[in-house]
């Protein structure tokens, strides 16, 4: 049986070779200039990201993580957030890959099927790495002022993680 999905990108990748080419636009030499610009664009933003990255992992490897997570259970626990999820809490408007990290551990610890691993799952899920995210673009658009942007992707953070523990434990916990 034939998977349509399989063949979804070269036929995608086709249709834009051929429209480029009905169209009259000199299809290779665009995307020349678009990989130009995405590596100019890549170096822009390296420094940012280098930094972001090197200040999570200080931070992870300092026990500042721990002690920040021991600190803030009282106020999860009113949110009704598992104290076992508060470090991926953290890291996860920081940082992807070490959200994912600590994600595997709770997966590992306790399972997919528990209500810790539930709520850690949807809580990757509908968040953001909002920091990650702000770097990138304002740094790739040279925008220095942020303005409202954090605080209100912070809100969307937040209410992404109370939402992720009701929601499971509504939906699982009758």
């Amino acid at each position: 049986m034939m998977n349509i999905g399989t063949y979804a990108v070269p036929v995608i990748v086709c249709f834009i070779l051929v429209y480029g080419y009905l169209h009259g636009v000199r299809v290779f030499d665009v995307f020349l200039e678009g990989a130009k610009e995405g590596i100019q664009v890549s170096m822009s933003i390296l420094p940012a990201l280098i930094a972001l990255v090197t200040a999570v992992g200080m931070f992870k490897a300092s026990g500042g993580l721990d002690v920040l997570s021991y600190a803030l259970a009282p106020v999860a626990n009113l949110l009704g957030i598992p104290q076992e999820v508060i470090p991926l809490v953290l890291l996860r408007p920081i940082s992807g890959s070490g959200a994912m990290v600590i994600f595997t551990d709770i997966i590992k610890t306790y399972g997919s099927d528990s209500f810790i691993g539930r709520v850690a799952s949807v809580m990757q899920g509908s968040t953001e790495t909002t920091f990650y995210t702000v770097a990138l673009y304002y740094g790739a658009a040279k925008i220095k002022n942020t303005r409202h942007t954090i605080p209100a992707a912070l809100c969307g953070d937040l209410t992404g993680f109370v939402m992720s523990a009701l929601l499971v434990r509504l939906m699982f916990l009758n």
